[in-house]
């Protein structure tokens, strides 16, 4: 009989959702996914790159001039200088760039503390890695990070700390103090860090990301993972980068080049000029704000509890004061006779723990967002 490498891995909860909201005829909050176009300019790019011959395959790291301007938005966002062709890999998606820093640094019976909720790519990578996921719960009701728990985590075999700031599903977003602990933290040990910030441009309320590589003793150990689907409406193309020091980027393209070796050219020729303005970028979080503020004005019209966000495009309800039914009983019935799709938090959790949470996606038009509060605020326990 074949044995699996993953036996307790199915299909992931995000397919699930999104094939039970087609089924169903239900609105679709539930895949992480923009319910709108990306810019028409970014496509006319595309088309431009490809009518001028760039089908052939990019180079392994990535076409140059993008990797200059990722240097350029860099310094413009961060205020750090990297070098172009030394510290960024582009990629065919931020998973790929998680992967290929799991696999860069974890071997067999290394530890890897992962943050819970915890996306759900991060554990298959270290168990395909041979690594051993050790798991630490976020606190709540924030979702900030518990650092005594972090510290009480930490053993001789801790090889690698997998953190994502603005947090998905929870929404929140770290603090210079989160940094300070955390590279305080791994000092004086061999520890090293993926740092997942594919909602680098998407923070509310005046809050600053502060990605780890702003961190002096952080952006030594730190693998960066970042999309160009979450910030320009592209998830369908699978791009993303990696930004990290040079003698990690070098372990880093060594799997890179054997699981992509490298990403679609023309995309990446028309993103090198799309980025040319500040702007398109700069400014994402004013257009996303305006969509958690919709969206959560409508949620006061619901049995539903929630603070709004920090950032990234998702937002988090409650509803353990009105019901003990489970979260996923609950999704499954949201979009079955209510018709609109969200995913339930216990599966961002090794032990499916049930803190009575739905994560919904507000990135869509507002149109959209309002008949699913519509049908949300009718929905009875």
């Amino acid at each position: 009989m074949f044995e699996s490498k993953l036996p307790q891995v199915g299909t992931t909860i995000f397919t699930v959702m999104s094939k039970m909201a087609t089924d169903h005829d239900a609105i679709n909050l539930s895949q992480g996914f923009p319910g709108f176009d990306c810019y028409p300019f970014l496509k006319d790019l595309v088309s431009q790159y490809m009518g001028s011959g760039h089908n052939q395959y990019a180079p392994m790291s990535g076409v140059e001039d993008l990797k200059n301007r990722l240097a350029e938005k860099t310094k413009i966002v961060q205020g750090i200088q990297l070098n172009a062709e030394e510290e960024i890999t582009v990629v065919s998606g931020a998973t790929e760039a998680l992967y290929a820093a799991v696999t860069a640094v974890v071997r067999n019976g290394d530890e890897v503390i992962l943050l819970e909720p915890a996306y759900d790519s991060y554990a298959p990578a270290v168990v395909l890695n041979g690594g051993i996921p050790v798991y630490v719960s976020l606190n709540l009701p924030d979702f900030s990070v518990d650092w005594e728990k972090v510290k009480a985590a930490i053993t001789d075999k801790t090889r690698l700390i997998m953190v994502n700031t603005p947090h998905n599903p929870c929404g929140y977003v770290w603090t210079q103090e989160d940094l300070n602990t955390l590279a305080d933290l791994i000092k004086d040990r061999e520890i090293y860090v993926v740092s997942d910030e594919v909602y680098e441009h998407i923070t509310f309320d005046g809050k600053k990301h502060l990605s780890l590589m702003t961190q002096p003793l952080l952006r030594e150990r730190t693998f960066v993972c970042c999309s160009f689907g979450k910030t320009f409406h592209i998830t369908g193309w699978k791009l993303g980068y990696c930004l990290a020091p040079k003698d990690l980027t070098t372990e880093f393209r060594k799997i890179h080049q054997f699981l992509t070796f490298s990403s679609c050219t023309p995309m990446q020729y028309a993103l090198s000029e799309y980025l040319i303005e500040p702007s398109r970028y700069i400014y994402l979080n004013d257009f996303y704000q305006k969509k958690r503020d919709f969206f959560c004005e409508g949620l006061k019209n619901t049995p539903f509890e929630f603070t709004p966000a920090q950032g990234s495009f998702f937002q988090l309800v409650s509803y353990g004061h009105l019901s003990d039914e489970s979260d996923y009983d609950l999704a499954v019935r949201l979009t079955k006779e209510i018709g609109v799709a969200s995913i339930p938090v216990s599966v961002f959790y090794h032990d499916n723990r049930d803190h009575k949470m739905l994560r919904f996606c507000f990135a869509k038009n507002e149109d959209v967002l309002q008949k699913a509060l519509d049908l949300l605020s009718k929905l009875s326990f």
